[in-house]
């Protein structure tokens, strides 16, 4: 079709792996020895040896990529994600020309700008200012191009003290900032980007990730984008890719694509889960299933920022007359506490005694409230003040906030990232008192 900017077609790449043995110590009248015996050979069979040094060493075929085919429209954001060693990389580097494939078809409407590696694309001896515009010429920019963006280049990217210092001087940091810089505002209509962008500090992320929103939206370019960081790619990309051990184990929206990957690498956890017996358990209870529901009563692991999210826990006391107090912890992709609710703040003064029976502990997290991004909830069942644990159910289950740019109310006009684990959509009053 017309405006399919990147075509894939049966894709694979091939390394060949070698294996050598581990050798044991040598001394020098074996390496004599041995020598003696080679050339022997090489007289009477000269041949032989090459051979004889492939099978001693061992060769492995690895297929990075393996039968990959996917379509790419002008405009889209696509998120490529997978564990270390999935094919990501390979995939970006054969899209920007750097390695070719072994097998498949490649066509691509467009010129690319990638950001692979710290370095890509730089000589370490030229300075910044030159290094702009040699990235700029590799791309296939004019010169007039270049000086047209050059002042936003260098603004973004925050280098200016140090344009003409020799880029191998930068740190990795300001390498990443003007490498970014140039490659989000030349006019190329693709853009490439590895886990890269992880170098760089928390406020610089943010700021790339409001670039590339920009440049999505209004100059409609396509974007690749490769990251571990669930959240960054879930707020920034449409579509989603998964690969894994060189294969396309799926491909869908980004939305539902994270949360199967999330629940993926939780071994297993996802939106509902039923305990084993005894797993969660003491004398005096047991927690037997727990899960993450909408509003419509159905087991769910994703939401929007304005949906609220229920929390739900079943669990059996086998003990009577003991205060005990439901609690759920929520986590964030970091592994940093958000929050702990408990149900009626945990309940220091122990007036509430529960009596024997299978009891639904269930409470509601309220839409604008949570920020976007991944999180994780634990369960638990307590008695206090003495903080005694029956059970604690740590990550059982997980979730994931989708921010929609358009329709939150909490970001207004606003496109850019906004920071904090919890984005609530607070009461305001302001008032001209003189």
């Amino acid at each position: 079709m017309s405006d399919t900017v990147i075509k894939i077609e049966n894709l694979g790449k091939k390394y060949m792996l070698a294996h050598k043995q581990p050798q044991k110590y040598i001394a020098l009248r074996d390496v004599l020895v041995d020598r003696a015996k080679r050339l022997g050979r090489r007289l009477t069979r000269p041949f032989s040896d090459g051979v004889a040094a492939a099978k001693a060493s061992g060769t492995e075929e690895f297929w990075a990529l393996s039968d990959v085919s996917f379509d790419v429209k002008q405009g889209e954001r696509v998120g490529i994600i997978g564990r270390n060693g999935a094919g990501k990389s390979t995939l970006l580097k054969i899209l920007s020309r750097i390695t070719e494939p072994t097998t498949g078809r490649v066509s691509i409407k467009g010129r690319i700008a990638s950001l692979l590696e710290v370095g890509t694309g730089f000589h370490p001896e030229l300075t910044g200012r030159e290094n702009i515009y040699l990235n700029g010429a590799i791309l296939g920019m004019s010169k007039a191009e270049i000086r047209k963006n050059f002042d936003a280049i260098v603004d973004f990217a925050g280098v200016e003290q140090f344009l003409d210092t020799p880029v191998k001087h930068y740190s990795s940091g300001m390498y990443v900032r003007l490498a970014f810089a140039v490659a989000a505002h030349l006019d190329t209509e693709i853009l490439l980007i590895d886990e890269v962008l992880a170098v760089g500090d928390a406020e610089f992320q943010k700021k790339c990730m409001g670039k590339m929103d920009e440049v999505s939206h209004k100059e409609g370019r396509t974007i690749l984008f490769v990251s571990h960081n669930m959240p960054m790619v879930a707020s920034l990309c449409e579509s989603g890719i998964w690969l894994e051990r060189g294969k396309i184990v799926d491909q869908a929206a980004i939305s539902s694509l994270v949360v199967k990957y999330s629940n993926m690498r939780k071994e297993g956890a996802g939106c509902s889960i039923d305990f084993s017996p005894g797993e969660y358990a003491n004398a005096i209870a047991e927690l037997l299933s727990a899960s993450i529901e909408n509003n419509k009563g159905q087991v769910c692991g994703e939401f929007a920022i304005t949906e609220p999210i229920h929390l739900k826990m079943k669990y059996q006391i086998k003990k009577e007359n003991i205060s005990l107090t439901p609690n759920f912890h929520v986590y964030d992709s970091t592994g940093q506490c958000v929050f702990v609710a408990s149900d009626g703040g945990f309940d220091c003064a122990g007036t509430r005694k529960a009596s024997l029976g299978t009891y639904i502990a269930s409470c509601t997290i309220p839409g604008n409230f949570m920020n976007d991004g991944a999180y994780s909830v634990g369960f638990a069942l307590s008695t206090m003040p003495t903080v005694t644990v029956h059970f604690y159910a740590q990550n059982a289950l997980n979730f994931i906030v989708l921010d929609d740019l358009l329709n939150t109310p909490t970001r207004g006009l606003y496109r850019g990232p906004l920071p904090g684990a919890v984005r609530p959509l607070l009461e305001w009053d302001s008032e001209k008192v003189s």
